[in-house]
């Protein structure tokens, strides 16, 4: 297996980061840079060890499955992930993907791009306190602040702050066991990181795609009905619903 290039990595990250607008340190709002991106995504729910898949046609167009059965925090993690394979990868094939549980090369790059590009290192020391990067012993309510500022998982962030250096494995251990809910609740933070969400959600134009084809009478409303169904919309709605469209 080829040797894993962090440094090619960090290039690769800081060159995405500033073609999309984002700064060195500032954290990413994924759902927009979908958008953005126009990369269809579709939420739905999966099993348990697959996390997400791509695809990528010989037009350019590119599509994005997530498992909304997953926490927050880890599908912003497999987006990223994601990413790699769309935009950074040479020859993407489709494959179903589980970030962080391989040992593929490949895999292995898109794991640590979506680590870089989520949780970038200047990002990182700015918001932990001088005493707590001076002694290497980060609390948990910098963790806490870390893992909601950046939205990733507590897992992920652990893993990225020992890969920096910034903790040792037996702090990142120590870190690891404490309960994420309840450390979460204690300091006043919300939960919804660590929960299931966006079950049903469609980022891209897939939709507006579908209506422009109808109104252009390329395809019958039917056709259109069952095109918005795919993507859990109920195109037999009338009127009063879509007064203006």
């Amino acid at each position: 297996m080829a040797k894993l290039n962090k440094f090619i990595i960090e290039k690769q990250v800081s060159a995405f980061r500033r073609n999309n607008g984002f700064s060195s340190s500032e954290p990413i709002t994924l759902k927009s840079l979908l958008l953005k991106l126009n990369v269809l995504t579709i939420f739905r729910p999966l099993s348990e060890n697959f996390s997400g898949m791509c695809l990528k046609d010989s037009s350019g167009h590119r599509f994005m499955l997530i498992n909304s059965a997953h926490p927050r925090g880890r599908q912003h993690f497999t987006i990223a992930h994601e990413l790699y394979h769309l935009f950074i990868e040479e020859k993407p094939t489709p494959h179903k993907c589980n970030p962080g549980n391989n040992k593929d090369y490949v895999e292995m790059c898109a794991d640590t791009f979506a680590s870089y590009l989520l949780m970038p290192e200047s990002g990182i020391c700015q918001l932990i306190p001088e005493n707590e990067l001076k002694d290497k012993n980060i609390s948990i309510a910098t963790v806490l602040k870390l893992e909601h500022y950046f939205s990733v998982s507590r897992s992920a962030l652990l893993f990225r702050l020992l890969n920096i250096g910034i903790i040792n494995e037996k702090t990142r251990s120590q870190l690891a066991s404490i309960g994420v809910k309840y450390s979460a609740r204690c300091f006043g933070y919300d939960t919804a990181l660590y929960e299931e969400a966006n079950e049903g959600l469609v980022i891209g134009d897939f939709g507006e795609k579908a209506r422009n084809l109808f109104e252009q009478e390329k395809i019958s409303e039917s056709h259109y009905i069952e095109l918005l169904r795919k993507i859990n919309i109920d195109g037999t709605q009338k009127n009063e619903d879509c007064a203006g469209c």
